[in-house]
């Protein structure tokens, strides 16, 4: 798992959970990598060409993830008027930036927002079989 010392780790780990997700795909519109479903991007990546700071923006709209996340050193609404939609960018450099898992949780969080009923049915259905298959017979 990716260390939060480590911004182009903790991004790559952000980039390969959010492509894991049913009928996700990476497309790189001004240049910068974004991950869409249903043709509506839900994970915006930015550059990874060190031109720009780390950072990934994020549809929030559960308070609770919303407020967490504007809590994380630097992180902001987002620009372009998205901000007022529950977007929230999030740096990856820095002391205090969130870990790995934490951004896994929002990207998903970000997906449900976006993604049409029957794509997020199916993720539901892949974590109860994955739970049961923890659990065993």
């Amino acid at each position: 798992m990716a260390k939060a010392s480590d911004p182009a780790a903790v991004r790559e780990r952000v980039r390969e959970f959010a492509l894991g997700l049913p009928g996700t795909v990476e497309e790189f519109p001004w240049g910068e990598s974004v991950i869409k479903v249903n043709k509506k991007v839900f994970v915006f990546l930015g550059v990874g060409d060190g031109s720009h700071p780390l950072g990934v923006t994020l549809k929030l709209k559960d308070p609770e993830a919303h407020a967490h996340a504007l809590t994380s050193p630097g992180a902001k609404p987002a620009g372009y008027g998205l901000g007022a939609s529950g977007w929230v960018q999030v740096p990856l450099e820095g002391h205090g930036a969130p870990p790995a898992e934490l951004l896994c949780d929002w990207a998903e969080e970000s997906y449900r927002v976006i993604a049409p009923k029957k794509l997020i049915a199916e993720l539901d259905g892949i974590a109860a079989q994955r739970q049961r298959t923890r659990k065993g017979p």
